[in-house]
């Protein structure tokens, strides 16, 4: 079987591996578990000074990468791998799509920089616009290196434990209960009683409550769409 790959195209290759060389992700990367492979966009310019980008048509502040060369480096590594540009009006990241992600082939990765990608190439190329948050980033290389994070800790064999994913947040569309270890008592704060009852359906329930109270309290938007009749959740999208 094919390890699952990614292909980053960024203008600040020195960004990569960076935080996914730690850790679970790391450790998987060094045994094969999933490979990574990084180019730099601006070896596909084609004057000596290396120049990726141009003023945009119809003015404006700032710069545009050029499609023709963020084409030529698509090329370069395009196989049957979704390809997915990072950019800020993308549509929201979500857990769904990290599952997605991790069950296909791999991923082609544009870092977008400066004003953006010409959008010729991003729909030639088919590309899905993807954010990872309602906010500006100075490109697109973090939430690249967010996005795999949350893919390769899904692929087999990466985590310990096939539960860990199971019941983390957004798992099953709501957030995470709370935890706790040793010791039972600290600074005159009690772990929760059922907790050390050994009594696991009283846990199970104790946690799936506690999931639905800080849903509820701290992400409506979650808690209405798991309660949205299936036809009126359909009509909204």
């Amino acid at each position: 079987m094919t390890a699952w790959r990614a292909s980053v195209l960024t203008l600040f290759p020195a960004m990569f591996p960076g935080p996914l060389g730690q850790s679970l992700a790391g450790r998987a990367l060094e045994t094969g578990a999933w490979w990574l492979d990084v180019t730099n966009i601006r070896d596909f310019a084609a004057d000596r000074h290396k120049t990726v980008d141009d003023t945009p048509f119809g003015g404006g502040a700032g710069m545009v990468l050029r499609p023709d060369i963020v084409d030529a480096a698509v090329a370069s590594v395009a196989d049957e791998r979704p390809i997915v540009c990072l950019t800020p009006r993308g549509r929201r990241f979500t857990q769904a799509d990290a599952r997605r992600f991790a069950d296909g082939p791999g991923l082609i990765l544009i870092c977008g920089r400066y004003e953006g990608i010409d959008q010729r190439v991003i729909d030639a190329r088919q590309m899905l616009e993807f954010s990872i948050g309602d906010y500006v980033l100075s490109g697109g290389e973090l939430p690249a290196l967010v996005m795999l994070d949350s893919i390769v800790r899904l692929l087999p064999g990466v985590m310990g434990s096939a539960d860990s994913a199971s019941e983390e947040s957004f798992s099953a569309g709501l957030l995470e209960y709370p935890h706790y270890t040793r010791p039972a008592e600290w600074q005159g704060r009690r772990v929760p009683d059922v907790l050390l009852s050994g009594h696991h359906g009283a846990v199970a329930a104790w946690r799936q409550a506690e999931s639905e109270r800080i849903t509820r309290e701290r992400r409506p938007d979650l808690w209405d769409a798991l309660h949205l009749p299936k036809h009126a959740a359909t009509a909204a999208e």
